[in-house]
């Protein structure tokens, strides 16, 4: 029996492939696509605080309205327009972005002092009813709240000039 050896390419012992650094880099640049692409879809940074900043006003109010429920107390969400704040129950309180123009449209007896808004919230879940409007550029967000059953609803808007 003879004994055939072939010979083998110089290339047999590597193997073809992607290394680890050219995948990473890869996903790096999806990560980028993504993100820029996201920025033009939302507005960019402001449209992007804008929405977050209603998102997290709704869900003060939303938070407030249910002390209301649990405690069988009124509740009351305050927002300053002149310090980008707002105040809720228990301690709460936050701070809204200085880019973003804030518009508040409410009861007058529900106000705690000259220029801050206020929306009560009652035992039962009804409220004195608003609109808290917040807007940056050609954007933005309308939070009403419904006097009648203390819904809270979060639309987008057309800005006002």
């Amino acid at each position: 029996m003879a004994c055939h050896s072939r010979a083998r390419p110089a290339s047999a012992g590597r193997q073809h492939g992607v290394s680890l650094i050219e995948m990473l880099l890869v996903v790096a640049l999806f990560a980028i696509a993504s993100l820029l692409a996201a920025s033009v879809l939302t507005g960019g940074i402001k449209g992007m605080q804008l929405r977050s900043a209603a998102k997290e006003v709704a869900a003060q109010l939303r938070y407030t309205r249910a002390q209301a429920l649990a405690t069988g107390e009124a509740q009351r969400f305050v927002v300053d327009p002149r310090a980008h704040t707002w105040e809720a129950p228990n301690g709460r309180h936050g701070e809204i972005p200085r880019d973003v123009a804030i518009h508040f449209t409410g009861a007058r007896q529900a106000q705690p002092a000259d220029g801050l808004g206020a929306v009560m919230f009652f035992k039962d879940g009804a409220a004195t009813g608003g609109r808290v409007a917040l807007s940056v550029d050609n954007a933005a967000w309308h939070i009403d709240i419904a006097w009648l059953t203390g819904e809270i609803r979060m639309r987008r808007a057309e800005v006002e000039p």
